[in-house]
Parts: C-alpha cells; sequence; structure tokens
C-alpha cells in the first residue's frame, strides 16, 4: 500500500498515452479520473470527468464519482445536478440513489431521502448504505422505531470500516470511535488518507470477540452526549482493551450534556449560561405546564428543542403561554429541552453568534455570523448579502481578542480549561453589558473551508489554522505512542 502512490502515478502516465493513441476508449480517461483523485489532484480528476462525460454523457461511474468530488470540493449545487443525472440516466442503479439521497440528507430534505434510499432498497433490499440512510432519516422524522430496525440492517455485521490509505510513506494507524445513532464529530475534512490510516468502529455493534486493528492512536468522534449517551459508555468499554492514547476522552464527553453544561459554568465570571432542564411532552402538553415552568424558574421567552440535534433543526422559541401547546405539536419526540432565552440582539438590531474553537490547550476564531433572526448559523445568516457584515467578521478573525475583550477571552480559557476536551468549539453571543452569553459547548462543531468564492478569501487564513492545529493535534497524540 505505502508504494500505491508511485504506481498510480506511474500508471495515470500511461493511461494518457493509450488515450492518446486510442481516444475512443472512454473507460481510460475514467480510470486516470478515479487514479487522479486518489493522488488527491482534484482538479484534474474533475476536468477529466468532465472530458469523459462530454465524449459519453450517460457514464453512471463518472457521473456518481463526479457528484461526490463536487461535494468533497465544496461544489454542492453542482454536485446535486450530477447526482441527479446519474439517478436520471440509470434509474435502475441503486447506488445513485443512495449517492442522491445522501445529498438530500445533508441538506435537511428528508422526505426526499427517503424516497430515494427507499428506491435503492426495492433494487437492492441488502443494501446497508441505504439502510444506514434510513435510520438516519427516520431519526429525524421522530420515528425512532423505523430508525432502530434499519440501523440494526444497515450496522450489524460491520462493525469496524476499514477507510482506503492512499499515502506514499507509512501510515498513521487510527481507530475512529463514532456512534451509529449519530452526534459524532464531523472528521472528514481533518483526516487526510495520504497520512492516515482510518478504522472507523461504530461502538454500539463492537463486541468484545471482535479484534480491534493495529493502531497508534484512537480520535473519539462521539460527541453529542445529549443523543449519544449509551455509545459513549459503550466507548469507554472499547478504551479498556486499548493503552493508545485518547484524543477526547468519551469520560470528558459524558459530561457535555446541555443540562451539565448550563450547571457546570454558570459560575464562570462574565459568564451567563441558559437555565436548562429536560421536561417530557405529557407534562409541557398538560394543563399544569406553565406551572411546572414557574417552579423550575422558567420565564418566557423559552426555547425549545429536541435533544441531539443541531443547525437549527427541532429547534423553537415560545414566547408565551399561547404558543405552548402549538409549538410542541410542531416538535417530534417525548422529551424536549427547555432553555431559558438569552437575548443577544444588538443595538442596530441584528443578532450576532461567534464560534471560537479550542484545540490542545489553545483558542481559535472560527467564525462571526449576524442575522436579523434569533436564531442565528452561518448557512442561514446574512453574511453573503452584506459586505459590512463581512467586514466586522474580518475584523474578528484577525483579532479576537481586541473584540471580545480581556474579560470574554479569560472566560473561554477557564471554560476551556474545565471542559477538559482535546477538540471542541463554542458558540455564543455578548449582551449589552459585554458578558459572554453561552448558547453551546461541546464536540460536535463543524469547520467547513468557504466556498469556492472570492467574497470568503478573507476566512480561509482562519480557517486553515484550526485544520493545521487539528493536524497538528492528531499527529503529535500519534507520536507519544510511535516514541
Amino acid at each position: 500500500m505505502v508504494n500505491n502512490v508511485r504506481v498510480w502515478v506511474l500508471i495515470v502516465e500511461l493511461l494518457e498515452e493509450r488515450f492518446r493513441a486510442e481516444p475512443d476508449k472512454v473507460e481510460l480517461l475514467f480510470e486516470k479520473a478515479c487514479l487522479l483523485t486518489k493522488l488527491g489532484r482534484m482538479i484534474e480528476a474533475r476536468n477529466t470527468y468532465l472530458e469523459l462525460l462530454a465524449r459519453q454523457p450517460s457514464h453512471v461511474g463518472a457521473l456518481n464519482n463526479l457528484g461526490t468530488l463536487l461535494y468533497n470540493t465544496g461544489f454542492r449545487s453542482a454536485a446535486r445536478t450530477a447526482y441527479t443525472e446519474a439517478v436520471s440516466r440509470h434509474p435502475s442503479d441503486p447506488m445513485g440513489h443512495v449517492n442522491l439521497a445522501n445529498l438530500f440528507l445533508k441538506d435537511g430534505e428528508f422526505e426526499l431521502a427517503r424516497e430515494h434510499y427507499s428506491t435503492a432498497l426495492q433494487l437492492t433490499p441488502n443494501h446497508r448504505e441505504a439502510h444506514k440512510g434510513l435510520s438516519y432519516v427516520y431519526a429525524e422524522l421522530g420515528n425512532e422505531v423505523e430508525a432502530d430496525f434499519h440501523r440494526q440492517l444497515g450496522f450489524q455485521g460491520q462493525s469496524i470500516v476499514e477507510f482506503p490509505y492512499h499515502g506514499a510513506v507509512k501510515p498513521i494507524r487510527l481507530l475512529l470511535l463514532v456512534s451509529a445513532v449519530g452526534g459524532n464529530t464531523p472528521t472528514a475534512n481533518f483526516l487526510d488518507d495520504r497520512v492516515f490510516q482510518t478504522f472507523v468502529v461504530f461502538v454500539e455493534f463492537c463486541d468484545s470477540d471482535t479484534p480491534l486493528p493495529p493502531h497508534e492512536f484512537v480520535f473519539n468522534a462521539i460527541s453529542d452526549a445529549d443523543l449519544a449517551y449509551p455509545a459513549l459508555e459503550a466507548a469507554q468499554v472499547i478504551l479498556e482493551r486499548t493503552s493508545a492514547p485518547v484524543i477526547n476522552d468519551p469520560s470528558d464527553v459524558l459530561f457535555t450534556r446541555r443540562v451539565d453544561i448550563a450547571h457546570r459554568f454558570s459560575q464562570v465570571p462574565g459568564v451567563i449560561t441558559p437555565r436548562t432542564a429536560v421536561l417530557s411532552r405529557a407534562l409541557l402538553q398538560s394543563s399544569d405546564a406553565c406551572t411546572a415552568l414557574m417552579n423550575q424558574g422558567f420565564e418566557f421567552p423559552i426555547l425549545l428543542r429536541r435533544p441531539g440535534f443541531h443547525t437549527g433543526r427541532h429547534f423553537i422559541r415560545v414566547n408565551d403561554a399561547l404558543e405552548l401547546v402549538s409549538a410542541i405539536d410542531d416538535l417530534k419526540g417525548d422529551d424536549f429541552l427547555v432553555l431559558q432565552y438569552l437575548n443577544s440582539q444588538a443595538a442596530d438590531g441584528s443578532f450576532r453568534k461567534y464560534r471560537v474553537m479550542m484545540i490542545q490547550g489553545k483558542l481559535y476564531p472560527l467564525h462571526l455570523a449576524i442575522s436579523r433572526d434569533w436564531k442565528v448559523h452561518y448557512f442561514t445568516s446574512e453574511m453573503a448579502a452584506y459586505s459590512g457584515y463581512r467586514a466586522e467578521e474580518a475584523v474578528f478573525l484577525q483579532d479576537m481578542s481586541a473584540v471580545l475583550g480581556g474579560r470574554i477571552m479569560a472566560a473561554l480559557k477557564r471554560i476551556q480549561h474545565e471542559l477538559k476536551l482535546d477538540y471542541a468549539g463554542i458558540d455564543f453571543g455578548v449582551n449589552e453589558d459585554g458578558d459572554l452569553l453561552l448558547f453551546e459547548v461541546n464536540a460536535t462543531m463543524v469547520v467547513n473551508p468557504p466556498e469556492p468564492d472570492e467574497r470568503w478569501d478573507y476566512r480561509r487564513q482562519a480557517i486553515d489554522q484550526v485544520f493545521q492545529a487539528v493536524r497538528s493535534m492528531l499527529i503529535s497524540t500519534a507520536n507519544t505512542n510511535l516514541g
């Protein structure tokens, strides 16, 4: 495997020579594009797929592979076009339906995702990836019975998955612990398959008889303690079987449930945490709901969210008692997190949400999202529309300490120290008194590269610093075991 890169480079050169001699053989272009992708030469690979499709527009492998390449390099709408074309031209190919469904799932279009996963299963009833996808779709739709049914069919008997390694030197072997339920740290942008050989372990399905593959270190990616608490307990059992160093020990992640976080950091100077509780649907729909909320110290407006979900999904604000019943009807699930609403609206009428990453004892600014809506997320904010907002974010990314001030920086450092995680992030606002309003702090934070648009050039250095910090942490952790 180590010498494969040199071989692939030679094969690419040979394929180019053969194609010049036999320009009608488009399969040579397909082989070349696949190898270029493995070599990380994405622009060349993309152009080769496009050249192939110009000659043979219906090539199923090229359409699917191009869609994946485009998605992974930030061209989401183009990826959708490629996958849609693959399904349109090859409706009996289950993988095309699964690829398109995966995209719909990531974009929150759950009914479309369910339709295409189901079609894939009609074509191939034992298609594992379709079962896995449906488990996530049904979880989103609040049908845990169906979710568990498909989870069992998708993951049972496949507790450890080895990802391909494409490096030219001896790999650093990584055991990546994840939950089949979800609630995992997004790691795709960190784990370079030319450096790391990754073995993914689905902890709920890994019993004591399953041998662990050889590894230099462990990354516990199970990060949402509200959703995946049982998985974190299972991860602790697995770690008893290895002496390798661990990033984000599950015993520390266990204490990052939102209720725990609100309590742990409520006494940090300069920090305001929301009163937080878990209450049942039955109670919140009863005639005693308002009394129960008042007895626990809540006042309207409050926030209701389904545990374990992010990016604004299953998360609403309830302004008064009259809205409570209809609000509960709009949410799925049996239990809900109730949070006191923390108002971060500034004098200009906008809401600001800062995200700072905490990596191996250091703080890194990731983004500032500004919106007229109280529910601020970068992808739904108005950052793309207003250059003034982007200029304000640029100042934050260039000099976080100057923007936030010493009091908030001290609070962030204390939170990081007490959190005890190697990798985490914090979302927060700032009120008119200069207090940090803590929205969320855990290891679920995603770090995505900016879209290929010059408007986001000012963000690239800050995000690259985060990527570099994570990669350095991974390598240094592995080196402690390698000696």
